[in-house]
């Protein structure tokens, strides 16, 4: 397919060139030219004289130019009849117009950014099934999506950091979504846990600390068993940072199967919140309680709603808790010691809490 792509290139360049114009590849063999019975031909001491200098040679009575690449061997190479400079500023342009052409055709024909364009929704899912026969892509092999958002200070070597961990260019796709996100998809074992992929990232963590000293924190979305699923688990993996930002501030690796109840309230809209605020504590207001209050609260949710345990961890009498439960029934009209009043008290804590989260972002814009 280059091969084509690189003749019709150099066929429209012979009707405005007085030259013969062809390009070899990394073997020394002329791939495409504009003088027809060359292809074919070998020109393997132009290739070693070319691995030697490594840019523009003058060699055999013709101008060789290597096309750009990122590794430090050329794949491509154009040729151009004559040593002079004429044959210098042709092989310049030729060389110009291959490699915007290659790089079209490596990004069309390329694994990562097929995986990126579904990421982003960026193709039709119609056209998922089709492009990945094309790539020779399996369809049906389950994958793991991560997100990994850098905080404090991102650091671009990030990136070649983690491609480094995950080497397999066929099976895992590193890649980076904007300054702080990277994403990685990984290719795992069917009825791979939750655990085996916590660890993964927690490997990811460390070794982005250890190696460049960046912090950063994961969303894991759940399994992607065909390739148009991964769409779907990469949003699931941006929801579980943005739930885990407002409920689970101090987890670093969150996945998004275990948000709970969390993220069902982060779909919410904030009127309904404050109604369901105003319904429950209708007999006070929640910021009645005071911080020592609200901490007993969270340690008696702890400690499973066990008296007895909470005051052995609150270092006080089994009374003072008694105490303060009768303070907060009170105040609120919810009794904690009854476990439907204390399943509405919880949900009640987290929807303030998002709530002050939602408040928090709208003063920061």
């Amino acid at each position: 397919m280059a091969s084509r792509l690189f003749q019709s290139i150099v066929l429209q360049m012979k009707d405005t060139v007085d030259r013969t114009i062809g390009i070899i590849d990394a073997s020394g063999a002329v791939i495409a030219c504009t003088d027809l019975p060359r292809i074919g031909e070998m020109r393997d001491d132009a290739v070693a004289e070319l691995s030697y200098v490594g840019d523009m040679i003058r060699f055999g009575g013709y101008t060789y130019r290597p096309v750009a690449d990122r590794t430090t061997r050329f794949e491509y190479a154009v040729f151009v009849k004559g040593e002079d400079e004429t044959a210098r500023s042709i092989s310049g342009m030729a060389m110009v117009a291959i490699s915007n052409i290659k790089s079209l055709y490596d990004e069309k024909h390329d694994k990562a950014t097929f995986i990126k364009n579904i990421i982003l929704d960026n193709i039709l899912p119609g056209d998922i099934y089709i492009k990945s026969r094309e790539l020779h892509f399996g369809n049906d092999v389950p994958r793991a999506v991560f997100l990994i958002r850098q905080v404090e200070h991102p650091d671009v070597a990030a990136i070649d950091v983690v491609q480094g961990m995950f080497p397999d260019k066929q099976k895992d796709f590193v890649l980076h979504i904007n300054e702080t996100d990277i994403v990685l998809v990984k290719e795992v074992k069917p009825n791979t846990e939750t655990k085996e992929l916590v660890k993964i990232a927690k490997n990811i963590e460390e070794t982005l600390e250890n190696e460049v000293q960046i912090k950063s924190i994961s969303g894991i979305g759940s399994i992607a068993m065909q390739l148009k699923d991964i769409a779907k688990s990469f949003k699931e993996c941006q929801v579980a940072l943005e739930v885990g930002a407002v409920f689970d501030t101090e987890k670093s690796i969150i996945t998004y199967e275990n948000l709970g109840i969390g993220r069902l309230i982060y779909q919410l809209p904030t009127t309904l919140c404050e109604m369901f605020l105003c319904e429950v504590f209708r007999k006070g207001s929640i910021d009645a309680l005071d911080q020592e209050t609200l901490f007993t609260i969270q340690k008696f949710f702890e400690n499973n709603l066990n008296v007895s345990e909470t005051s052995r961890k609150l270092f006080v009498h089994r009374n003072t808790l008694v105490y303060r439960l009768e303070k907060i029934k009170k105040l609120t009209g919810l009794d904690l010691r009854e476990f439907d009043h204390a399943i509405v008290f919880k949900v009640a804590l987290m929807v303030r809490k998002y709530l002050a989260s939602r408040e928090s972002g709208r003063i920061q814009d």
